[in-house]
């Protein structure tokens, strides 16, 4: 039984205990107001479409929703009943349920609450659709009262902190709900139609790998140790894969990242990455645009979005950009022939915020480059990346100072990144010397150095292509914040 005591918002109160009192009314009539059991037989959407023939035929339908509208006629009820399909109106005669029924519907039965009805279909005089309740039973009592759509459900965070209400209210929420799923569904799509198998690894871990990210770190009682939850989705357990034969792998999951958020970035989120044996960074660029594409159509059916004030469309060529070059024409800074304390300069004079913790050539070059990113609009990939922000990537065999490297360039920002992975054993292990160094320092971004990767490579690894993207993808597809297109966002506790 809820807690008269637990108060709802201010405002709220009388109502809220008034539902209470009719909640205990309702179980001294002997009814549950929580059944678990519906004899529910058809949806609201499908009755709306033949609801001629089912008028015709006089055939029994048997609904089950929430009421979002009560008015009463004398002796004679009208109410919207919603399911997930839709809404339609049924009407309580007490003609037709008999006087018991009617004055318990009357007196018990407030909007919001879930009840099932079945009846008839008929037309009232004005043309509306219309279901003749000939019996029904309520199927959950609500003893909060819904707020009025118009009267301020408009604040952020009260609708991230109630969201199940936003989405009860907004349409465009539920129906990004759906297109989300659709996001993902279609990724799964394309990437089994092309033979990749999908898996599932760790996301607990003792060394974290696979991108440069601060970790979340917890405890695990029943081996007593600390453990980081993943940064990637599996990406040195996937390549470990392919040390063992697979060929190509992907996973779908959900990764953390205990950094900060902006409209970009959040640190909990599902991301997608995919591992190819025997191909390279330059087959992952054509499959990856391939992919986008898939997967906008499928989702959308469009390949043409405004995103954050570009126009993005994906038909056209997707151009290359030069890591290097790119910086250079936007900044005049040739990152190669460049020192930390110039680029520090030049981040100064562009007023660009960074990170000053940690803060070394590296940081300081992806500063640099996240400031020319902005001006461009894509679609296109970001290619002829330094190897030192490109830890697990293979050297350009033309430019050694260069990885392998690509990232999908969309709308200003980076929404996907892969490389040809980095299989020599020898290498990968200095690397990883050089990133431990980097933490050493203070960069808690900096990869950690996996003595067990390295071991699994030198069993031999084929060559490899890598790639990922997350859900930022959508959100820029939707041309929407990350977080408002999280189902539930994390929220701060209220005090």
């Amino acid at each position: 039984m809820p807690n008269p005591k637990a108060l709802p918002p201010a405002g709220k109160v009388s109502e809220y205990e008034e539902r209470i009192k009719k909640l205990k009314e309702l179980e001294k009539e002997g009814i549950n107001p929580y059944p678990a059991k519906t004899e529910r037989t058809h949806l609201v959407k499908p009755v709306l479409l033949n609801f001629a023939k089912l008028e015709k035929d006089h055939s029994s339908v048997a609904l089950a929703g929430r009421l979002r509208s009560l008015r009463s006629h004398g002796n004679l009820i009208f109410a919207n009943l919603e399911d997930a399909s839709g809404k339609i109106q049924i009407a309580i005669s007490k003609k037709e349920i008999g006087d018991k029924d009617y004055k318990i519907f009357e007196k018990f039965i407030d909007m919001g609450d879930f009840i099932e009805a079945e009846g008839e279909c008929f037309l009232t005089h004005k043309g509306e659709k219309t279901i003749l309740v000939k019996n029904w039973k309520l199927l959950a009592k609500a003893l909060r009262p819904l707020p009025d759509k118009w009267s301020g459900f408009k604040d952020e965070e009260e609708r991230f902190r109630k969201r199940y209400l936003d989405i009860l209210f907004n349409p465009e929420v539920k129906e990004m709900i759906e297109k989300r799923a659709k996001f993902w569904q279609a990724t799964r799509e394309f990437l089994t139609k092309k033979g990749f198998l999908e898996v599932e690894t760790p996301v607990l871990e003792i060394t974290t790998g696979g991108a440069d990210a601060r970790p979340f770190i917890t405890h695990h009682n029943a081996l007593n140790l600390d453990a980081y939850l993943r940064i990637s989705a599996g990406e040195l357990w996937q390549k470990k894969l392919m040390v063992a034969g697979l060929e190509k792998v992907f996973e779908i999951g959900r990764i953390f990242r205990n950094e900060g958020m902006d409209s970009e970035h959040l640190q909990d989120y599902t991301q997608m990455e995919f591992y190819w044996a025997y191909a390279d960074y330059e087959e992952g660029m054509k499959l990856t645009e391939e992919m986008y594409k898939y997967i906008a159509k499928e989702t959308f059916g469009a390949l043409k979005f405004k995103i954050r004030g570009f126009e993005v469309d994906l038909e056209k060529k997707w151009e290359r950009y030069d890591y290097r070059q790119t910086i250079k024409k936007y900044t005049g800074v040739d990152i190669l022939k460049v020192k930390e304390k110039e680029i520090k300069d030049k981040l100064n004079e562009l007023k660009v915020e960074y990170d000053k913790k940690g803060f070394n050539i590296t940081r300081a070059i992806d500063n640099l480059w996240k400031y020319c990113r902005r001006q461009i609009s894509g679609p296109g990939f970001l290619i002829g990346a330094p190897i030192m922000v490109s830890p697990l990537a293979k050297r350009d065999d033309k430019n050694p100072e260069t990885a392998q490297r690509f990232q999908v360039i969309l709308a200003g920002s980076e929404l996907g990144n892969g490389y040809s992975e980095l299989n020599d054993p020898t290498d990968q292990e200095k690397r990883f010397k050089e990133q431990q160094k980097l933490r050493e320092a203070g960069d808690e971004e900096a990869q950690m150095f996996d003595k067990d990767f390295v071991e699994a490579l030198e069993y031999g690894m084929p060559p490899t292509c890598g790639f990922g993207f997350s859900e930022r993808l959508f959100a820029f597809l939707m041309d929407k914040p990350a977080r408002e297109t999280q189902i539930f966002p994390l929220m701060r506790p209220k005090n």
